[in-house]
C-alpha cells in the first residue's frame, strides 16, 4: 500500500511538471507569426522588394517593408508585458503585391477621395483615375503599389523615397517623395512625410494601418474605446465626397469627444453612418496652426493596449474597416487569420478630403520652391487596472 502511493504521488509529481513546463512552453511561444526577412526577398517589376525591422529597448518590433513603405508588423507589449502584432496585413511579398494595396500602406499622391477625379488647378482642369465609384480614391495607383527605394538609417529608423513623374496618374509635377519611419524608446513611431515638385500640384499621404489593439485576427474592433480630439466632421454626399459643410458632433454618433465604444452607436439610424456603413469620416481636429498636437486615443480593454495619436495634420479620417468581409483570399491575413468585418480601426491623419474642390478646407495645393512637411506619432502604452487598497 505503501509502494502504491509512492508511485501515486510521484506520477502526480510528473504530471504538475509536465503541466508546469508546458504552461511554460504555451508562454515561450509568440502568438503571433514571425515575419522573415526572406519571404520578402523578392523581384517586382524590375525592383527589388525588402523588409526592414526597427527595433527599442523597450522589446517593441517594427516590421516595414519598401512595398508601399508599408507597416508590415508592430509587436508592443500588453498590460502582462506580453508581445502581440496589432496591425493587420501579410506575411510574405507576395501576399502584399496582390493583396489589400491598402494594408500598413503610406497612401497617395493624394489620399482619400476627390469627387469625380477632378481638380482644377490654375485654370486647368486635371482628371485623376474614377476607381471608387464616381470618384477617384487614395490617388489612383498611388504610392501604395510602387516598390520604393528604401534605406535603413540605423536600428531604429528606415527612409522610403520615390519620384511621383509629371503626369503619373494624371498629377501634374515631378513630385519627389520621403517618408521616415523612427522608433523611439517610449514606444512612440514617428512618421515623417516630405515632398518637393517642380510644378504646381496637390498632395495629401496619409498611413493606412488597420489597427487591432487585441491583436490582429482575434475578432472586431467594436469594443475598442475611442476618443477623438475632434468637435466637427465633415459630412459626406451618398458617395462620400464632401458637402463643404462642417457639422459639429454634439448630439450625431460621431461624437468622440469623450472616451466611447466603437460600437456603442455603430449601427445608429444615421444618415452618414448608412452612407459609409459604418464609420468612414473626416474629423476636423481642434487645433490651430501646423503644429504637433494630440489627435485620438483609442484604447482596448481586454489586452490594456493604448495607442495615442499626435499629428500636424488638420484632420483624422475614421474607418472601422467596414469592407473587410472575411470572404475574399485578400481578408486572409497573417497564419490564415480571417480578416471580417471591422476587424480593425484605422486613424489615418491628413487633409481633408476633396480639398481642391472646397475653399474654406486647409489647402493641399504645392508650389515650386514650396516644401510639404508633416508629422504623425503613434505612441503605444500598457493601462494597468488600479492596485487594490
Amino acid at each position: 500500500m505503501k509502494h502504491a502511493l509512492t508511485l501515486l504521488a510521484m506520477s502526480l509529481m510528473m504530471i504538475t511538471i509536465l503541466t508546469e513546463g508546458q504552461r511554460v512552453g504555451a508562454q515561450m511561444k509568440p502568438n503571433y507569426v514571425e515575419i522573415t526577412r526572406d519571404a520578402f526577398q523578392k523581384v517586382s517589376d524590375g525592383k527589388q522588394v525588402n523588409l526592414y525591422t526597427l527595433r527599442n529597448s523597450s522589446g517593441m518590433v517594427v516590421k516595414l517593408t519598401n512595398q508601399g513603405a508599408k507597416i508590415v508588423q508592430i509587436l508592443v507589449p500588453d498590460r502582462n508585458n506580453q508581445l502581440g502584432d496589432v496591425v493587420l496585413g501579410y506575411e510574405t511579398a507576395d501576399r502584399y503585391l496582390t493583396g489589400r494595396a491598402t494594408f500598413g500602406a503610406v497612401v497617395g499622391r493624394f489620399a482619400n477621395r476627390i469627387g469625380k477625379g477632378q481638380v482644377t488647378l490654375n485654370g486647368t482642369q486635371y482628371q485623376f483615375p474614377v476607381n471608387n465609384g464616381p470618384n477617384s480614391l487614395h490617388g489612383g495607383k498611388g504610392v501604395q503599389f510602387q516598390i520604393m527605394d528604401g534605406k535603413q538609417i540605423d536600428g531604429r529608423t528606415v527612409q522610403f523615397t520615390y519620384l511621383f513623374k509629371d503626369g503619373e496618374e494624371g498629377y501634374p509635377g515631378n513630385t519627389n517623395f520621403k517618408v521616415t519611419y523612427t522608433l523611439s524608446d517610449d514606444n512612440e513611431i514617428r512618421l515623417t512625410y516630405e515632398a518637393v515638385t517642380d510644378k504646381p500640384t496637390i498632395v495629401n499621404f496619409t498611413n493606412h494601418c488597420y489597427f487591432n489593439l487585441a491583436g490582429e485576427g482575434s475578432g472586431d474592433i467594436l469594443n475598442h474605446e475611442l476618443m477623438i480630439n475632434a468637435d466637427r466632421f465633415t459630412p459626406s454626399d451618398d458617395t462620400q465626397i464632401p458637402t463643404g459643410e462642417v457639422r459639429d458632433v454634439n448630439g450625431t454618433p460621431l461624437d468622440f469627444t469623450r472616451s466611447t465604444r466603437i460600437g456603442a452607436r455603430i449601427n445608429e439610424d444615421y444618415d452618414q453612418l448608412k452612407i459609409a456603413s459604418g464609420y468612414d469620416h473626416n474629423y476636423v481636429l481642434n487645433k490651430t496652426g501646423q503644429d504637433l498636437s494630440f489627435a485620438a486615443r483609442l484604447y482596448d480593454p481586454s489586452s490594456g493596449r493604448i495607442m495615442e495619436v499626435y499629428t500636424t495634420e488638420p484632420g483624422v479620417q475614421v474607418y472601422t474597416g467596414n469592407f473587410t468581409t472575411g470572404k475574399d483570399k485578400i481578408d486572409v491575413g497573417k497564419g490564415g487569420k480571417i480578416y471580417n468585418l471591422r476587424s480593425s480601426v484605422s486613424l489615418e491623419t491628413q487633409h481633408f478630403p476633396d480639398s481642391p474642390n472646397h475653399p474654406n478646407f486647409p489647402t493641399t495645393v504645392l508650389n515650386p520652391g514650396q516644401w510639404f512637411r508633416s508629422t504623425t506619432i503613434f505612441k503605444f502604452s500598457p493601462k494597468f487596472p488600479p492596485k487594490e487598497e
